[in-house]
């Protein structure tokens, strides 16, 4: 199957995979894949774009976790794809359970950080500091951008009105073994 060669202008999603198991899950994500094109000598990324329920997304990885090395990749890929209008950290987020009022919070759970009140939704691991036996919060991320957000509750919405999930059906297109 021949795949679709779009320009670098088409792409309006950028989407950041810390570890490799994670990225391998973005890729079987993928609706459909795209031609790869060609970058210019100061980028160092490696792409793979495709896209996902029509939108076209570029997928990258990290050389190694960490918030420089995604700073780093993010500027290179903003370069590269201008008309970005998304950039997404995927990860595992720690991946560690958790008992919430939900049930328990595991490991391949997909958690959307959600603002309430003065919290901004996520909190960066190096943004607080542990004294005497609780959490003190010392820094704080933006909230995601208002127009993810209500795609995140009309996501909800739409969830609860059909018979099966969208969303599980997805899921199992993942490669788990």
């Amino acid at each position: 199957m021949t795949k679709q060669r779009l320009s670098r202008e088409s792409y309006r999603v950028g989407w950041i995979s810390p570890l490799e198991v994670e990225q391998i899950a973005a890729l079987q994500m993928l609706d459909e894949e795209h031609e790869c094109l060609p970058q210019s000598g100061g980028d160092i990324n490696i792409y793979h774009l495709g896209s996902i329920s029509g939108h076209n997304v570029v997928i990258a990885g990290l050389p190694f976790p960490g918030n420089c090395p995604a700073a780093a990749v993010i500027t290179q890929m903003r370069m590269t794809y201008p008309n970005l209008k998304f950039r997404l950290l995927v990860g595992i987020g720690g991946g560690v359970p958790r008992k919430t009022d939900a049930g328990m919070l595991r490991l391949g759970h997909v958690v959307v950080s959600k603002p309430t009140g003065t919290h901004s939704g996520t909190v960066q691991y190096d943004h607080g500091k542990a004294r005497m036996g609780h959490f003190e919060q010392t820094g704080f991320l933006a909230p995601p951008p208002t127009a993810l957000l209500n795609i995140m509750r009309d996501i909800a919405i739409q969830r609860q009105l059909v018979d099966h999930d969208p969303i599980q059906e997805n899921l199992k297109r993942i490669n788990t073994s």
